[in-house]
């Protein structure tokens, strides 16, 4: 009856209130936290965007100068046009690095506070903990210095051909504690940053060919050394190879004297990114050169590479693929 009589005194079209008190201390939690991952989210992408936008604006900018589409044209463009292009794609990949692991950091400090834990503690604890890992990891921090070094000072680059003395080959990315390496093999190195103690870099500036041929003890070295030079010249002054090389070839004469044969020595100089095609180049019309001459060359009994020889090689004789940027010319933008 008491019921009834209560049912009866309620007016159904009373509005019934939420009880957002209730509702929050039951949601406030998991909903602070998802909007903390949601805001970290939004401003790694934020941030990423904005630096990718920064290098493709300077790349873009460089590709405009020097009236090119792709970055792989800028080989025959002035090398600083180069150097800027990879180091600033080197730079980007390392703030995209940096950005992530402040962000997930933050993020990750503000979600345990939401979770009663006390920030001040972990923020504290964090810092002992750092200094540890800063005495007790001491290869982590000198692999992050390292490589943050070496990518201000311009050692090396996305796309560099270099030895770094564990690896030698095309640089494909560099991170702030791992450098990506692949080598005429294909073979992909992950090089530590604090492992490198030198940089050998076939990429800035320029490279030179050095071939030595070994022909019969018997044989007109004046004769020969005048015909390697001519064969040479004749390879500079053909269009196609005329870009690559930068100056005229050069004979540096008798390297050794074996007992059935003599080195002869010849030099080229030429473009970092040009130097295995020469190379190949050069020693066919070489070969041609001496069968024409009726000299026939000692046997090789082995071959060893060494160094950086064929290292460049390992895109196909070609520089490693980069994600082109294309640009506008000025009378056709809207």
């Amino acid at each position: 009856m008491t019921l009834l009589l209560l049912a009866a005194g309620t007016d159904p079209a009373a509005p019934v209130s939420f009880d957002w008190d209730a509702f929050w201390k039951m949601w406030g939690i998991p909903i602070r936290i998802a909007g903390i991952i949601v805001v970290a989210v939004l401003l790694r992408v934020a941030l990423h965007f904005t630096i990718r936008r920064i290098v493709d604006q300077v790349v873009n900018g460089i590709k405009r100068k020097q009236n090119v589409d792709d970055t792989q044209a800028l080989m025959a463009s002035p090398l600083q046009a180069v150097r800027v292009v990879q180091r600033t794609r080197t730079l980007g990949s390392v703030l995209n690095n940096v950005v992530t692991v402040l962000i997930a950091g933050i993020a990750l400090v503000l979600v345990l506070g939401e979770l009663n834990f006390d920030i001040v503690a972990i923020v504290g604890a964090a810092s002992v903990v750092g200094a540890g890992l800063a005495f007790g990891a001491q290869n982590i921090v000198k692999d992050l210095l390292n490589g943050v070094f070496m990518v201000a000072e311009d050692q090396l680059g996305v796309g560099d051909v270099v030895d770094v003395g564990p690896a030698a080959g095309v640089v494909e990315a560099v991170g702030i504690r791992v450098t990506q390496i692949r080598d005429v093999n294909g073979v992909l190195w992950f090089v530590r940053n604090g492992e490198i103690l030198r940089v050998g870099n076939m990429s800035q500036g320029w490279t030179r060919v050095v071939i030595d041929l070994a022909v019969p003890y018997s044989a007109d070295v004046d004769q020969v050394q005048d015909a390697m030079l001519e064969t040479a010249t004749e390879l500079a002054a053909v269009p196609r190879w005329k870009r690559a090389i930068l100056e005229t070839p050069e004979v540096w004469g008798i390297q050794s004297i074996a007992e059935e044969h003599v080195v002869i020595r010849i030099v080229v100089k030429t473009r970092s990114s040009d130097r295995d095609t020469v190379d190949r180049e050069l020693r066919s019309r070489l070969k041609k050169t001496t069968d024409a001459l009726d000299i026939v060359l000692p046997s090789l009994t082995s071959v060893v590479l060494t160094g950086f020889d064929s290292a460049s090689s390992v895109q196909g004789a070609r520089p490693p693929r980069t994600s082109p940027t294309p640009h506008i010319p000025k009378g056709k933008r809207k």
